[in-house]
This record gives C-alpha cells, sequence and structure tokens, in this order.
C-alpha cells in the first residue's frame, strides 16, 4: 500500500511523517495478557499526567495544532490520542474490545500519537492519500455516526475517506475476520522517538496479535 501526501497536509504540518505498518495478524478478543499491559499503561498516565497537561504532550499539541491550522477546533474534535488519556486521567475505564483494537489503543496511549488501523482487504486500490476533509464529505465513524470531517487531516482510499486522527470510517474498521492489517502511526510532532515507537509496536504485534509478514515504512513529508 502507497501512501501519499496531500500539499495542503504538508503546508500546515512540514514536518509530518508516518510509520506505515502492514501485517498478517489474529483479530480474536483481547488476551488477559494484553489487557493487563493496557491497564498498566493506562496507570501510568494518570500518574503522569493530569488533565491540563494532556494537550501538551508533544504527539497530542502537535496534532492540535494542525487541526487549528486547518481550520478545525480541536476541543470539539479531539485527537483520538487525546480523548484515550482524558478518559484515563479521568477515572474511566477503556472498553475491552479487540486485540488489534485494544493493542492500537495501548500504543496511542503510551506516545501520544493518533493511529489508523485498517482492514487492508477493504481498501480499494493500493493507495492511500492523505489530504483535507471537505464540507458534506460522507464519512461514518465507528460507533459515532455521521462525522463532520471538514478540514479534518483525512486518509481516502479510491472510493473515499476511511481515517482521520479522531476516528477512522466504518467501511475499513478491524473486525475479528481481519486477517491483514494496515497500521498507519501520525506524527505530526515527534514524541516518542519513530525508532522506539516501531519497536514497540513490532513488539506488541508479535507477542499479542502472532503477526507475520511485518512490513515498515516510514514516510516523511521532508
Amino acid at each position: 500500500m502507497r501512501v501519499i501526501f496531500d500539499s495542503e497536509i504538508l503546508s500546515v504540518a512540514p514536518r509530518f511523517k508516518v510509520i506505515k505498518i502492514e501485517a498478517t495478524v489474529e483479530n480474536g478478543a483481547t488476551s488477559d495478557a494484553l489487557w493487563q499491559e493496557l491497564l498498566a499503561v493506562g496507570e501510568w498516565v494518570r500518574v503522569a499526567y493530569d488533565m491540563p497537561m494532556i494537550n501538551k504532550r508533544p504527539g497530542v499539541a502537535a496534532t492540535r495544532q494542525a487541526y487549528k491550522a486547518l481550520g478545525k477546533e480541536p476541543n470539539r474534535y479531539r485527537p483520538s490520542s487525546e480523548a484515550l488519556c482524558r478518559r484515563l486521567v479521568k477515572g474511566m475505564e477503556l472498553y475491552r474490545t479487540l486485540t488489534m483494537i485494544d493493542l492500537i489503543n495501548l500504543l496511542s496511549v503510551r506516545t501520544g500519537y493518533s493511529i489508523g488501523g485498517f482492514d487492508a482487504d477493504k481498501i480499494s486500490g493500493d493507495t492511500l492519500c492523505l489530504g483535507v476533509g471537505r464540507e458534506g464529505e460522507q464519512f461514518e465513524a465507528i460507533g459515532r455516526g455521521l462525522l463532520n470531517i471538514a478540514s479534518l487531516p483525512i486518509y481516502r482510499d479510491a472510493v473515499g475517506g476511511i481515517g482521520t486522527p479522531t476516528s477512522d470510517e466504518e467501511r475499513t474498521k478491524l473486525t475479528t475476520d481481519t486477517c491483514r492489517l494496515l497500521m498507519c502511526i501520525n506524527i505530526y510532532g515527534e514524541e516518542m522517538s519513530v525508532q522506539e515507537t516501531i519497536d514497540l509496536a513490532t513488539d506488541l504485534l508479535t507477542r499479542h496479535a502472532h503477526a507475520s509478514d511485518i512490513n515498515i515504512e516510514i514516510i516523511s513529508a521532508q
């Protein structure tokens, strides 16, 4: 899968990079081992951050700045990494779902990066373009219904939008039938280093999703 950037994204986020990970995975119910790791990372967030500090994490703050530069209000449409951390700091539990969803949540909370997780077999075509959402563009966010994606960064395949830093789309969502994963780790500003992020993602995928045929590419705007 090829990933390209629209010039409008590059104009507001010239240092943007994405870690693209493709792999064959198993996506069953979340194991107790993975769940305990997620709970431990959640406790780390609660200890390390209070509510006013969350949106100042470098990865979160840089994503919010890109939203503002595009004309989107980040307090109304929070990046997923920020929303997850806020939920944890409030003392609310995360939902226990499927291996890949909870694995991505763990990775997002730990790194501060918003992450797109897609069923690669449901993506139309062989290219994703990261552009900017348009007024009236249809996007059914997972578990949220229609989402106003105007002025949000958005990955599009040959059919339409499949992912923003706020939410992914129903059409390409991860299910128990998913066996081919495409993960896009969106770095608008660096928090955890790229190599550390890759190492953590690879470790989690190998141990919890029995990942094989892992292919990793770093795509940079510069």
